[in-house]
């Protein structure tokens, strides 16, 4: 067991930080599930979250085992998977296989399995496909130019542009975001030139101002536009996220996550002491039911977990001394980076809601399984990092 270790060099701390968050997972739903709404009834969820976890972490061990490189000759065809398995969705084919929940067709449903989100795991296919493409690149065109530089930045465009639409328009904006911050955040190490990096920063920020300020000067014309279209939820979830108190529609769960994560206070009311009712609380709003049982306290040191876990993360990226397995745990920080903060974000209104779950905490399977997978590719990338007596 020794030797093994010693040949494949595991990160434990990694590992260990994924154990406690999810005994923290499994936990924290056992808790809540005695305050949720009686539809609920009969579903084991504590049962179910453990199997998955466990069924994640035999996949994870067998992806750590395969030599990272052997990913690339696979990686095109898990994308053409994502592509087709989203196009199906856009499709609405097969029928009877297609699963729609909250007004978003993003979910196949399997007699005997439940449902699988395609989207969860075409994040792990999209760093994948980024990072084998942007290493590739950079082998060819070892001296950088003005040109070579924009040819990465288009066939990066090209790879992320298909999966992000397809997903934007389920419509899943949450799912749409994860994708663009794993391709911002392998566009940033990828080498390219920072004029031209600065360029698409200024391009962006333009954007977004000129839509603020076209929001602000002309509310009307621009929230019928988006109700008239596939967003018709992002006008009101905005509204709701600004003054959830003047647009209690769609500021309702906003209030209600507010209203927990306040009354827990310092230390918080105690183990499934849960008196405010927040929706999806097992999913997307777990880190209410935390905050609520346990406090200030209690959240904080979830918050430090995911800290550590972002830090061992960037720690393996600097450490790895290939390209490629940079690139794919670049991806992987960007993915849980962006997901950890927009989660925790809206549950403080510090920003809109949207429907990501919080990464080894929230129930779901195919979330759940593509975490572990995340890590395990890592994992895999740590295993196989060597450290040379003159470097």
């Amino acid at each position: 067991m020794n030797s093994l270790s010693n040949r494949l060099n595991i990160d434990y701390t990694l590992i260990f930080i994924i154990i406690l968050l999810g005994c923290v997972s499994l936990f924290t739903i056992y808790t809540i599930v005695p305050s949720l709404p009686a539809s609920y009834e009969g579903s084991n969820f504590v049962l179910k979250q453990f199997a998955w976890y466990i069924c994640g972490g035999v996949l994870a061990t067998f992806i750590m085992l395969i030599d990272y490189d052997r990913f690339k000759q696979i990686t095109w065809i898990l994308y053409g998977i994502g592509i087709v398995s989203l196009l199906m969705l856009k499709l609405h084919f097969p029928a009877p296989l297609i699963h729609e929940a909250n007004n978003a067709t993003s979910w196949f449903k399997f007699p005997g399995i439940g449902t699988v989100q395609p989207s969860e795991f075409m994040k792990i296919f999209l760093v994948l496909t980024l990072s084998l493409v942007t290493s590739q690149h950079n082998e060819k065109y070892k001296a950088r130019t003005i040109k070579s530089d924009l040819g990465l930045l288009l066939k990066i465009g090209a790879i992320a542009v298909p999966p992000m639409l397809l997903i934007a328009t389920e419509p899943d904006l949450g799912g749409f975001l994860v994708l663009a911050f794993i391709t911002a955040s392998i566009v940033l190490v990828s080498g390219i030139s920072w004029r031209i990096i600065f360029s698409i920063v200024f391009i962006v920020l333009g954007v977004v101002a000129a839509g603020v300020a076209t929001w602000y000067f002309f509310p009307g014309p621009i929230a019928d536009f988006l109700e008239d279209s596939v967003f018709g939820h992002v006008s009101s979830r905005i509204y709701g996220w600004l003054d959830p108190e003047q647009y209690p529609d769609s500021g309702y769960q906003l209030i209600l996550a507010m209203l927990a994560i306040g009354s827990g206070q310092l230390f918080g009311k105690g183990i499934s002491n849960m008196e405010v009712y927040v929706p999806e609380r097992h999913t997307d709003m777990i880190f209410t039911a935390i905050s609520e049982q346990f406090g200030f306290i209690g959240a904080s040191l979830v918050v430090a977990l995911f800290f550590i876990l972002i830090y061992r993360l960037i720690h393996i990226a600097l450490l790895s001394n290939d390209n490629y397995g940079s690139y794919l745990v670049t991806g992987m920080i960007g993915m849980f980076g962006y997901q950890i903060f927009q989660n925790i974000g809206m549950s403080i209104q510090l920003l809109p809601v949207t429907g990501l779950p919080l990464p080894f905490l929230s129930y779901g399977g195919s979330s759940t399984l593509a975490y572990i997978m995340a890590i395990g590719i890592v994992l895999n990338v740590h295993s196989r990092t060597r450290k040379y007596m003159f470097e």
